[in-house]
C-alpha cells in the first residue's frame, strides 16, 4: 500500500502525542502496524503525511519570521535606549567634556 511506515517515535511526533499513547493504539489495533526486527511500524498515507508536512513546515516558518520580527525590534529598542542613556548623560554632564564640538550645555543660575 502507498504510504510510510513509521517507527513508534516518528509516528507520536508526527501525531504530536504520546509515545504511551501509540502504544495504546498498537494494543487496541487503532492503526495499521507490522512488526520488523522487534520494532513496531506504523503506517500513514501518502496523503495524511505530506498535508501534515506541509503544515508543520508552514507553522515553522511563521515562527522563524516572528522570530526575524521579534530580533529586529529587540535591536531597535536597544539602540533607542543607548541614545536615551547617552541623552541623560548629557543633561547630567558627565560627557560634555569628553565629546568635543558640542556646545554648553547652559546651567542654571
Amino acid at each position: 500500500m502507498d504510504g510510510k511506515w513509521l517507527s513508534i517515535t516518528e509516528y507520536s511526533d508526527y501525531r504530536n502525542i504520546s509515545i504511551s499513547t501509540v502504544r495504546r493504539y498498537i494494543k487496541a489495533n487503532r492503526v495499521r502496524y507490522r512488526l520488523e526486527q522487534g520494532k513496531y511500524k506504523l503506517h500513514v498515507s501518502d496523503e495524511n503525511y505530506t498535508i501534515r508536512a506541509n503544515k508543520k513546515d508552514r507553522e515553522e516558518l511563521t515562527l522563524r519570521l516572528q522570530l526575524h520580527e521579534l530580533n529586529d525590534r529587540v535591536r531597535v529598542l536597544e539602540e533607542e535606549n543607548n541614545d536615551l542613556k547617552m541623552l541623560i548623560q548629557l543633561y547630567e554632564g558627565q560627557i560634555t567634556k569628553k565629546v568635543r564640538g558640542l556646545p554648553e550645555i547652559p546651567r542654571e543660575q
